[in-house]
C-alpha cells in the first residue's frame, strides 16, 4: 500500500468508541488543548494581578484623601488617632496587595510561560511536534487493522448483495411456474440463475467469514499498539495536570494573606490603636485647650500712655509674628505665579477642599469661627458700612485656618469688607460660607 493511505476512507464509524477508526483524534486534540489551557491560565492570573494592582492603588488614594479630611476636620485627640489608624491599615494592606501582584506575575505567570515553552515545540509548518508524533503514532498503530476492516466491510457488502440477488432469483422462478406463457427454455434459465445465486452466496459468505476472522486475529495487536500510543499521550497530559495543580497551589498561597504574619500584625495593631481611644482623655484635652481650662488675660485697669500703640487684633499679632512668606500659588492663563502662605496643619500638601458640611461656620451665626478665633468681639457692633462687591479668584487658595475660605482660580465670590492693613478681605462664597481670604488673590468682576 502507498504512504498516502487514509484508514478512515470508506469506513463508517458505527459508534463513538475510541477503537473506532479515526476516533483517536480526540486524544491528539487534547495536546493542542493543553497548550491553549496554558494561555488561558496565564490570562487568568494576569487579570487577577491587574485587579490586585488597581485595588492597591485605590486603597492608597482612599487613605491619602481621608487622612487629609480627618486631619483638617473637627475630630481630635485619641479618637482622631484611632480613626487615622484605618488609613495606616489601608496603606500597609496596599503594599501587601502589590506584593501579591508581583508574585502572581513574576513567579506564577512566568513559571507557566516557561513550562509551556519547554513542553510544546512549534514546527516550521505549524502545529506542535508533540501533536504530530501522537498523530503519526496512532495512524501507524491503526493502519493494518483499518485495512482489514475495509476488507471486512467490502466482503460483507458483497455477501449481502449476493443474498439479495438469490432471493430475487428464487422469487422469479416461483412466479414463472405459475405462468403458462413461459416455455421450458425460459424456465430453465431462471432455474440456472437461482443456482448461480446460491453459489455466489456461498462464496461471498466464505470470503466474508475469512476476512472477519483475519480482522479478529489482528485486533489484539491493534489494541496493544493503540494502547501504547495512548499511554504516551496520557503521560504527557499527566505532566500538564500535575503542573497545573502545583501552580494553582502556589497561586493560592500568594493570594491567601490570612497566613501572612505581617497581614495579621496590621489588624492586631489596628485593634490596639482603636482600643487606645479614650473619651475621658479627649474631653480633658479639649477642656484644657479649647474650653474653660484655657488661660485668659482678663481685662484690667490700664493707665493711658502717649507711647501706647494701638492694640492689634489677634489676627494681626499672629500675622506679624509669623513672618509670612507667600509661595507656590496655582495660576491660570498667563498670570505670573503668586505666593501662598505656609501652614503647620499638615506635613504634606492638601489636595482637596475642606467639605463645607464639616465647617463650624454659618453665615447667620454671630459666633462663627471668625469670632471664635478672637479676631473680633461678637458683641461689638458692626461699624463698617455694608458694601458687597462680586470678585473672581485669580489663583487657587486653600484656607489654612477654619475662618479662612478655600477656592479655585476662576471661582466667583462676594467681597463683604475692604482689605485690612494686613492685606485680608472678608468675603462670602456662593454656598453661604463666610471667611477671610488674601486680597491680592482676587480681582473685581467688571
Amino acid at each position: 500500500m502507498s504512504g498516502s493511505y487514509d484508514e478512515s476512507v470508506g469506513v463508517e464509524v458505527s459508534s463513538d468508541s475510541f477503537w473506532e477508526v479515526g476516533n483517536y483524534k480526540r486524544t491528539v486534540k487534547r495536546i493542542d488543548d493543553g497548550h491553549r489551557l496554558c494561555n488561558d491560565l496565564m490570562n487568568c492570573i494576569h487579570e487577577r494581578a491587574r485587579i490586585e494592582k488597581v485595588y492597591a492603588q485605590q486603597l492608597t488614594e482612599w487613605a491619602k484623601r481621608w487622612k487629609q479630611l480627618v486631619e483638617k476636620g473637627p475630630q481630635y485627640g485619641t479618637v482622631e488617632r484611632a480613626w487615622c489608624a484605618f488609613m495606616s491599615e489601608a496603606e500597609k494592606v496596599s503594599e501587601l496587595h502589590l506584593e501579591v501582584k508581583g508574585s502572581l506575575m513574576n513567579e506564577d505567570f512566568e513559571k507557566i510561560k516557561n513550562w509551556q515553552k519547554e513542553a510544546f515545540h512549534k514546527q516550521m509548518m505549524g502545529g506542535f511536534k508533540e501533536t504530530k508524533e501522537a498523530e503519526d503514532g496512532f495512524r501507524k498503530a491503526q493502519k493494518p487493522w483499518a485495512k482489514k476492516l475495509k476488507e471486512v466491510e467490502a466482503a460483507k457488502k458483497a455477501y449481502h448483495a449476493a443474498c439479495k440477488e438469490e432471493k430475487l432469483a428464487v422469487s422469479r422462478e416461483t412466479n414463472s411456474k405459475a405462468d403458462p406463457a413461459l416455455n421450458p427454455e425460459q424456465l430453465k434459465k431462471l432455474q440456472d440463475k437461482v443456482e448461480r445465486s446460491k453459489q455466489d452466496v456461498l462464496k461471498t459468505k466464505e470470503k466474508y467469514e475469512k476476512s472477519l476472522k483475519e480482522l479478529d486475529n489482528a485486533t489484539p495487536q491493534y489494541m496493544e499498539n493503540m494502547e501504547q500510543v495512548f499511554e504516551q499521550c496520557q503521560q504527557f497530559e499527566e505532566k500538564r495536570l500535575r503542573f497545573f495543580r502545583e501552580v494553582l497551589l502556589e497561586v493560592q498561597k500568594h493570594l491567601d494573606l490570612s497566613n501572612v504574619s505581617s497581614y495579621k500584625n496590621i489588624y492586631r495593631e489596628l485593634e490596639q490603636n482603636i482600643k487606645t481611644a479614650d473619651a475621658v482623655e479627649d474631653l480633658r484635652w479639649f477642656r484644657a485647650n479649647q474650653g474653660p481650662g484655657m488661660s485668659m488675660n482678663w481685662p484690667q485697669f490700664e493707665e493711658w500712655s502717649a507711647d501706647l500703640n494701638r492694640t492689634l487684633s489677634r489676627r494681626e499679632k499672629k500675622k506679624a509674628s509669623d513672618g509670612v512668606t507667600l509661595t507656590g500659588i496655582n495660576q491660570t492663563g498667563d498670570q505670573v505665579s503668586q505666593p501662598n502662605k505656609h501652614s503647620s496643619v499638615s506635613s504634606y500638601e492638601k489636595n482637596q477642599s475642606y467639605p463645607t458640611d464639616w465647617s463650624d461656620e454659618e453665615s447667620n451665626n454671630p459666633f462663627s469661627s471668625t469670632d471664635a478665633n478672637g479676631d473680633t468681639n461678637p458683641f461689638d457692633e458692626d461699624t463698617s458700612p455694608a458694601m458687597e462687591v462680586r470678585v473672581r479668584a485669580l489663583y487657587d487658595y486653600e484656607g489654612q485656618e477654619q475662618d479662612e475660605l478655600s477656592f479655585k482660580a476662576g471661582d466667583e465670590l462676594t467681597k463683604m469688607e475692604n482689605e485690612d492693613e494686613q492685606g485680608w478681605c472678608k468675603g462670602r462664597l456662593d454656598n453661604g460660607q463666610v471667611g477671610l481670604y488674601p486680597a491680592n488673590y482676587v480681582e473685581p468682576i467688571q
